[in-house]
């Protein structure tokens, strides 16, 4: 079934094939390892992929009211962050301002947006503007003058331009805030969130620097996770679940051939809930019944595995996530790493949020930080519990803890112990029901997907 137009141009597909950069190569080698692990009969694996060939993008259920939100590239960041609380959402399609009535999806859309981008440059931001902070500002929002900047120093580094300045510990905290609450889906808007800090939410961004003139587009390309890359309404499931696998992106948009509008947005969570819901088919169940290591789960091997131990320092956390560029670590206590609980790259939102962390940031250990969150917020029991499985659990009863819990990680651990001996994510879950046939995007997209994620 070839690929139906959505405005690329014919010369692109036979334009000589640019040459794969790391990214790329890292994504092949990560599928031929899977591949080659698999014990499942080659038969079987080729009569699902091509039963997923088979299936239209256009299947799958359509977002909640059936219209993706869209933010202008233009917009300045509170406005971004106000869209998303309201809608109730944590990423959106970016659009170009300057596209015009063009029909090319490569001219309208700039990228996506999400909360994990905004917080980052919010917290980068704020360690370059720590100088700025005054101390009645501060003290308003309950905690001390430069913490915020401290917490960029250590944890995520100074990337951003210098000039950036006059960011206030306020500000950050709302728009984190505002994060917290579309995450929570509760159905909250902005400025309740901020209630908690003491400032009207859309005051303080509004008038605050970066906030106050920063646009969306200009730090799209510096945080985005991947790039844009759609897929057609006709195209086929097979495209999606490999570019949320092998092609590590998060979400997927779908637009319509010949159009340039996104019409559904497919997410890596999205696709694991709906192979939840295929429990009691026979294609699903032959799967699901294996022992997760007859899949070559986990695929990372335990001396891989990225650690964080309970007594060592929340924001030494921080940082070993963004230099692995992973979302999440099982912390772990003594030599054998036996897993007490998980922190992620969100629970970040906590240090901003909470005086009494901020407070004592510097010693704050990850045991700390873990047992003040216990104590004091609704989502305790994200932000502590880790989700486990062994060896020898079922793939379908791994797809349920993920699906039922609404995480994007699993540990597996071995022994009385329960020592941490590997993870398996969303993406390898997606990657065990399918295979690349040769040629598979070529016949879609020409040499479009390798030169997106080129870029």
């Amino acid at each position: 079934m070839p690929y139906k137009d959505t405005g690329i141009p014919e010369d692109m597909a036979q334009a000589q094939e640019a040459k794969e950069s790391p990214q790329l190569l890292s994504c092949d080698a990560y599928f031929e390892n899977i591949q080659s692990r698999k014990k499942l009969p080659r038969s079987l694996q080729e009569s699902l992929t091509a039963a997923f060939a088979r299936i239209p993008v256009s299947s799958f259920p359509e977002v909640l009211g059936g219209k993706v939100v869209e933010i202008r590239g233009d917009a300045i960041i509170a406005e971004a962050v106000k869209t998303l609380s309201l809608c109730n959402i944590l990423s959106a399609p970016v659009r170009n301002p300057d596209a015009g009535t063009s029909l090319d999806w490569r001219e309208r859309y700039l990228g996506i947006i999400d909360y994990s981008a905004i917080i980052l440059w919010v917290l980068e931001s704020a360690q370059l503007a720590a100088v700025a902070f005054s101390a009645s500002t501060a003290t308003a929002a309950g905690v001390s003058a430069g913490a915020v900047g401290a917490l960029g120093a250590l944890a995520l580094g100074a990337t951003g331009p210098a000039a950036v300045a006059g960011i206030t510990v306020a500000a950050v905290g709302a728009a984190v805030a505002g994060g917290m609450a579309a995450d929570r889906g509760m159905g909250k808007d902005a400025p309740t969130a901020a209630d908690h800090l003491g400032e009207e939410f859309y005051k303080v961004l509004f008038q605050e620097e970066p906030f106050k003139s920063t646009t969306v587009q200009s730090i799209l390309k510096s945080y985005r996770s991947a790039p844009f890359l759609p897929v057609a309404t006709d195209s086929s499931m097979l495209s999606v679940l490999l570019l949320l696998s092998k092609y590590r992106m998060r979400n997927v948009p779908v637009i319509e051939p010949g159009q340039p509008f996104v019409k559904n947005y497919i997410t890596q969570s999205a696709i694991v809930q709906g192979l939840e819901r295929c429990k009691g088919r026979d294609w699903f169940d032959c799967i699901a019944a294996h022992p997760i290591s007859d899949l070559g789960l986990p695929f990372m091997s335990h001396n891989e595995v990225v650690t964080i131990q309970s007594n060592e320092l929340i924001l030494e956390a921080f940082k070993k996530m963004k230099d692995n560029k992973i979302g999440g670590l099982p912390v772990v206590e003594g030599p054998r790493k036996k897993i007490v609980g998980n922190v992620s790259i969100r629970d970040i939102r906590f240090l901003l949020l909470n005086p009494d962390l901020f407070s004592n940031f510097r010693q704050l250990t990850v045991m700390d930080f873990m047992t003040t969150i216990a104590s004091t917020t609704e989502e305790a029991g994200n932000v502590i519990q880790p989700m486990t499985c062994h060896l020898n659990s079922a793939l379908g009863s791994v797809i349920h803890t993920l699906a039922a819990k609404s995480v994007h990680r699993i540990y597996v651990v071995a022994g009385q112990e329960d020592e941490v001996v590997g993870v398996i994510t969303l993406r390898d879950v997606i990657s065990c029901f399918i295979f690349e046939p040769p040629n598979h995007f070529d016949n879609y997209f020409g040499f479009t997907v390798k030169e997106m994620l080129n870029k």
